[in-house]
């Protein structure tokens, strides 16, 4: 029983540590005022809004982001972990961010309008740079509370 339950709570912790660490860059992107014209979760409520038909909240795509970080993304790390090249969390975390940022820039922004990696945002490659880092940054987290969270390391 208690495999089972560290099999369900470790890629939520450390999908949770990873989602938190992405929320504070992006807290420092809007203090420091990185990129203004770059807003993916504005872009992302405009598309609910238009597939909704409705007004959507602000807190829907911050929500969205939240699940998708700290449960789906987390658990895919946790599935996938073991099969991820690299010998500490942080490279693994590196590599699943790696792939992570390909997909975003091959079918998000397509679908966000924004074109592939962003190119059609109108700021050249900095939307495709920031959004590297945007990656990197909640994996290499996830990727290190992960590997902390290992049972066998108490």
């Amino acid at each position: 029983m208690a495999g089972r339950l560290t099999r369900l709570w470790r890629p939520v912790a450390a999908g949770l540590c990873g989602s938190v660490a992405h929320n504070i860059l992006m807290a420092l992107k809007s203090w420091a005022q990185w990129l203004p014209g770059f807003e993916p979760y504005q872009d992302l409520q405009a598309t609910l809004t238009a597939a909704v038909g409705s007004s959507v909240p602000a807190v829907v795509p911050w929500l969205l982001t939240y699940l998708n970080g700290s449960v789906v993304l987390g658990f895919l790390y946790g599935h996938l972990h073991r099969r991820i090249p690299g010998n500490s969390g942080a490279a693994k975390g590196a590599v699943f961010g790696l792939c992570g940022w390909v997909a975003m820039g091959l079918m998000a922004f397509p679908l966000l309008g924004k074109g592939l990696f962003g190119t059609q945002a109108g700021l050249g490659v900095k939307p495709a740079l920031f959004t590297l880092l945007m990656m990197l940054t909640y994996s290499v987290v996830l990727g290190v509370a992960y590997a902390a969270l290992e049972p066998d390391r108490r």
